[in-house]
């Protein structure tokens, strides 16, 4: 079971980590850990999965082309807005509702359904967020933490089950959408940032469901 919890404290660490880049836009001190030998080195390691390594090789090609950048941070910020922030035809929103069943933001279905799982499990929505539960930031910081309180349980049976759940989230609330939001983010971003990172959520919760169904 230790080998496990190990496990599922950098898998939490992944989502908390991509939920911060879909949360708002970097600052020059983001930028700047990004440059840096422990990140560098955490992404070299992400990289030596195959199922990763084609999106993880696309955001450190922008990330090395973001060092030649004119206002590299305005810019990316400029994308940020344009990606994330504008009207449904003109960005790729990262909402639930805007890809599942009646698409819109009048489809407050996918942010009840997130809301009440959370409030099942006592998580409050990060108050700086300022974002309804089905905003794709706000389901993968609670992802990091279904994912941490599953190691405080002591029975193996019981960290099984947490697991399945993990894997049933993953399946219903993320990957029922994101595909879809990724393709937007291909199509929209033309520097290519966020949709590297777009496109490595999608793999890596493509890679996690099948750890977590034994495969």
């Amino acid at each position: 079971m230790q080998e496990i919890r190990t496990f599922n404290e950098k898998r939490a660490e992944i989502y908390w980590w991509l939920s911060s880049l879909f949360a708002k836009e970097l600052t020059d001190k983001d930028l700047a850990q990004y440059q840096t030998p422990q990140i560098r080195s955490f992404l070299t390691g992400l990289g030596e999965n195959s199922t990763l390594k084609p999106s993880i090789d696309k955001f450190v090609d922008a990330l090395n082309r973001l060092l030649d950048r004119e206002d590299a941070q305005l810019e990316l910020s400029a994308d940020f807005c344009d990606l994330f922030l504008k009207s449904d035809k003109d960005s790729a929103l990262p909402y639930a509702s805007m890809y599942i069943g009646k698409s819109g933001l009048l489809n407050d279905t996918p942010a009840k359904d997130v809301a009440e799982l959370m409030a099942k499990h006592g998580v409050a929505v990060e108050e700086s967020l300022n974002e309804p539960a089905d905003h794709l930031a706000v389901e993968l910081d609670f992802l990091g933490n279904l994912i941490i309180r599953s190691n405080e349980l002591e029975q193996e049976k019981h960290l099984d089950e947490a697991l399945i759940e993990q894997q049933q989230f993953i399946n219903k609330y993320l990957l029922s959408w994101t595909p879809q939001f990724n393709e937007k983010c291909q199509q929209l971003d033309e520097f290519g940032f966020y949709s590297s990172v777009s496109e490595l959520l999608c793999a890596f919760l493509e890679l996690d469901c099948r750890y977590l169904l034994g495969e």
